[in-house]
């Protein structure tokens, strides 16, 4: 190195210690020890375990899922007509009536007290 690119380092090292304090200028490792390299590696092991134990895989229909995404248990079948949907607006009536949107248009609208007592359609 030449005397000017050392020159240059002391002054880029000096306006950062004006800047940012002096502690921004020395090595990392300077106040680093053997018992703060313990405690680091102990918080480390804490860690992993914390993970591992919050995402935990099951085993649902032949796939690992994460635990945290089946802890809902939603039934996306209706039970009147026995069709499977995704549609977010048949979550409401699923939930709500076990039923799809357009079985609760057809059968409960109107008649909540009725379906809620128990009635449905017959099979036909």
């Amino acid at each position: 190195m030449k005397k000017e690119d050392l020159n240059r380092i002391a002054a880029l090292e000096k306006a950062i210690g004006k800047k940012y304090g002096q502690e921004a200028t020395h090595n990392p490792a300077r106040h680093w020890d053997e018992e703060k390299e313990k405690e680091y590696l102990e918080q480390l092991k804490e860690q992993v375990i914390s993970e591992a134990t919050h995402n935990e895989k099951v085993k649902l229909d032949g796939f690992f899922v994460s635990k945290k995404l089946v802890s809902k248990d939603i039934n996306r079948k209706c039970l009147v007509c026995e069709t499977y949907s995704f549609d977010a607006q048949d979550d409401v009536y699923m939930s709500k009536f076990n039923c799809c949107y357009e079985c609760y248009i057809e059968y409960v609208e109107g008649r909540e007290a009725r379906w809620n007592s128990g009635w449905r359609p017959n099979e036909d």
